[in-house]
């Protein structure tokens, strides 16, 4: 049976790999922007990291604190909380100086009509932080979106193909991205930015998505045909090793899973676990937004859950009624609307 406990347990059991990495960062970690999505499993797995490594080093958690749940759950498990709004500038300047951050603040969902707080939360805070922190490794959660279409033949977006963000909030991605690369550049900070493809944590992520759609007896539109994702503790582990590979200037690196995933076969074999036929709409599209990770695979080893077992692993706890997110992520938009 699936639960909550289980899925996070699942999420916040660190590697051997991650173990010893943790042996080599040196210093404390802050993550800002804590309390999102990705946010409060990852604190934890780096304080089982330290604990099984045996060291001493605090994780500091800082967000809005707008998720009791989440916070309660970091509490439990010796990370420390910090609850302030990062966006006033008097308190992010208050906070303590640290050696490692991991910077996963940002605005999505609900740019549409309001640009203006999504450019201030992905462009203007960046700029802040690099500031604020302008001595420490710095990790920094970004978006495979800042790269265009490509079609399904080219194999995905590598790191050295040229961004093109589509729409405002793709751009405030990139515009994230550039003031981080300007500290990297004129203050020598060493910056890891990190291009996330579609994290699944079972609460919520692309194929939660999906399944949400056949239950609801919606058309699943193959437009968008393929996509890519990652398990989110492989996901998490990486941004978390990835401090020990932040560069100056800054280095960028594709995270996701190494397959390219089709939208109907995924669809359709999560239909087959939950009973449900799926309704398709519309004619196959011939491109995606797809990156190539494979870089990320050679750094860090290949996720530790696959594809299909994922979608396996979707179905089941979806039906053994385990608690959502209730935010989607909107995998199918191809013209940067959010």
């Amino acid at each position: 049976m699936w639960n909550e406990e289980k899925l996070n347990e699942l999420l916040t059991t660190p590697s051997d790999a991650l173990v010893e990495d943790m042996k080599k960062i040196k210093g404390d970690i802050m993550v800002l922007g804590a309390g999102g999505k990705m946010g409060p499993t990852l604190c934890v797995l780096a304080k089982n990291a330290i604990k099984k490594a045996g060291i001493d080093k605090r994780v500091i958690a800082v967000s809005r604190g707008s998720d009791p749940i989440a916070t309660q759950l970091m509490l439990d498990h010796g990370v420390e909380v910090i609850a302030m709004d990062l966006l006033n500038k008097d308190q992010l300047y208050s906070l303590p100086d640290v050696q490692n951050v991991i910077y996963m603040a940002g605005k999505k969902f609900g740019t549409d009509g309001n640009e203006w707080q999504t450019w201030a939360m992905n462009a203007t805070l960046p700029a802040f932080v690099a500031d604020k922190f302008k001595g420490s490794n710095i990790v920094v959660f970004s978006s495979g979106n800042v790269y265009p279409l490509v079609k399904l033949s080219d194999g995905g977006c590598t790191e050295e193909d040229r961004a093109m963000p589509i729409g405002e909030y793709a751009m405030s991605c990139l515009a994230r991205e550039r003031a981080f690369e300007y500290a990297a550049n004129a203050f020598g900070t060493k910056v890891f930015i990190y291009r996330l493809n579609f994290a699944v944590d079972l609460r919520y992520g692309v194929l939660f998505d999906l399944a949400s759609k056949l239950q609801r007896g919606e058309p699943i539109s193959l437009t968008t045909p393929c996509f890519n994702f990652i398990w989110q503790g492989s996901a998490n582990e990486i941004a978390l090793r990835g401090l020990l590979h932040a560069e100056s200037p800054a280095r960028v690196m594709n995270v996701t899973g190494p397959e390219t995933v089709s939208i109907k076969k995924a669809a359709l074999e999560l239909g087959g676990y939950l009973g449900i036929d799926p309704i398709f709409e519309g004619e196959s599209g011939t491109d995606a937004y797809l990156n190539d990770a494979s870089l990320a695979m050679e750094a860090f080893g290949y996720p530790a859950v696959s594809a299909k077992t994922l979608i396996r692993w979707q179905a089941e706890y979806i039906m053994d009624g385990g608690r959502t997110l209730d935010k989607p992520t909107h995998f199918e938009e191809r013209k940067g609307s959010y």
